[in-house]
């Protein structure tokens, strides 16, 4: 009986050891995340790039849809215009920490963090369907993304208010968003880490509003730690009250400064991966929006001193970004917060292979 025990015992270590082992790849795998439409193109039973999806057409393009943006072009409110798929090529220093990494490949913790990374994307393997960490796999390299690089100052940086039944302008502040990465960097020296991190930070996140008058110098700061397990520290300075709060872990999803957005959805999602639980759903072609900024229509609203010009919006409302949309190959996770009290019992995101653009397609 003792040695029946020993083996089942041996037998669980080792169900662990696949579940939560090294994330092993070779050079193929990094090869084929990054460039997927090197000798591949996307495609759908009637769709061409370059068509126009509307309200006539929508109906059988509904499979390649996000069921939002579907429900906008079945009643009109806008027309889709779509381009040829292709490449967005992440950063070679990126891709190149990725192959680093191949002799020694990061793992998935028991805990659910990551351990032995240094950069690049962590698990760049194709997802297994049988893998039940395949989900969790997904959301660190979302979070791990290239995304704005090491450092970012996007400034500045407007959100209109508007009413879409009449394209009435209700509200407009203006912003800057600052983020600074402490860990796990590729390009900006030093590399991979700044050094006197004593916090064990991995990541920044800063924003302050310029205008309009009443909410100028209104600030928020977020620290994210290396360890995904340690809560977010956050605080918000309001300019018209002239204090420093802390933010408590439930106000990252109330409503921000009367949008329909949370702390929480910046960037797609911005929070911890722990908060989470994700489960992979599939791999499939779904439209995106891609923004070949030089070849779309522009507006003459905002411009830059250096010439810089925003792309125009149209649709119902003007409250839609007139820019194209490709066929893209996407990773399909869904993620349900471990706390009860969560306003969203679920979020569905389409992960594209850029490894950080993500369109959150649910959230109830």
């Amino acid at each position: 009986m003792r040695y029946r025990n020993i083996l089942r015992a041996v037998a669980i270590a080792c169900s662990a050891l696949l579940a939560f082992g090294v994330g092993a790849f070779d050079e193929a795998a990094v090869e084929n995340s990054f460039f997927p439409y090197k000798t591949w193109t996307p495609d759908f039973p009637g769709y061409e790039a370059g068509m126009v999806i509307d309200q006539s057409n929508v109906e059988q393009f509904e499979e390649i849809l996000d069921p939002g943006m579907y429900d906008h072009l079945k009643n009109g409110r806008f027309k889709m215009q779509t381009a040829p798929t292709g490449s967005l090529e992440l950063h070679p220093n990126y891709i190149q920490a990725t192959r680093a990494a191949v002799a020694n490949p990061p793992s998935l913790s028991a805990d659910g963090t990551v351990a032995n990374f240094v950069a690049g994307r962590p698990f760049p393997k194709e997802p297994d369907p049988d893998d039940p960490n395949a989900g969790i796999k997904l959301a660190w390299n979302y979070q791990y993304g290239y995304n704005w690089g090491d450092n970012a100052d996007i400034c500045p940086f407007f959100w209109k208010y508007k009413n879409m039944k009449n394209g009435e302008l209700e509200r407009t502040i203006q912003w800057c968003f600052r983020f600074l990465n402490w860990q796990h960097r590729v390009n900006t020296q030093p590399t991979p880490e700044l050094p006197n991190n004593t916090g064990k930070l991995f990541r920044s996140i800063y924003t302050i509003a310029l205008e309009p008058f009443d909410l100028k110098d209104t600030q928020l700061l977020i620290h994210r730690y290396k360890d995904d397990t340690k809560r977010d520290d956050a605080w918000l300075y309001l300019g018209f009250q002239r204090r420093v709060r802390r933010l408590a872990t439930g106000q990252t999803t109330d409503s921000f400064l009367g949008t329909d957005v949370m702390i929480e959805d910046f960037e797609g999602y911005n929070s911890r991966v722990s908060d989470y639980d994700w489960s992979y759903v599939a791999t499939k072609n779904v439209l995106l929006p891609f923004h070949r900024h030089n070849s779309l229509p522009l507006t003459k609203d905002h411009q830059e001193t250096d010439g810089y010009q925003y792309v125009e919006f149209g649709g119902q409302g003007n409250c839609f970004a007139d820019t194209t949309w490709e066929l893209r190959k996407v990773y399909q996770v869904e993620a349900r917060p471990k706390d009860k009290n969560h306003p969203l019992s679920r979020r569905v995101m389409n992960i594209d292979l850029s490894g950080r653009t993500a369109v959150v397609t649910g959230g109830t």
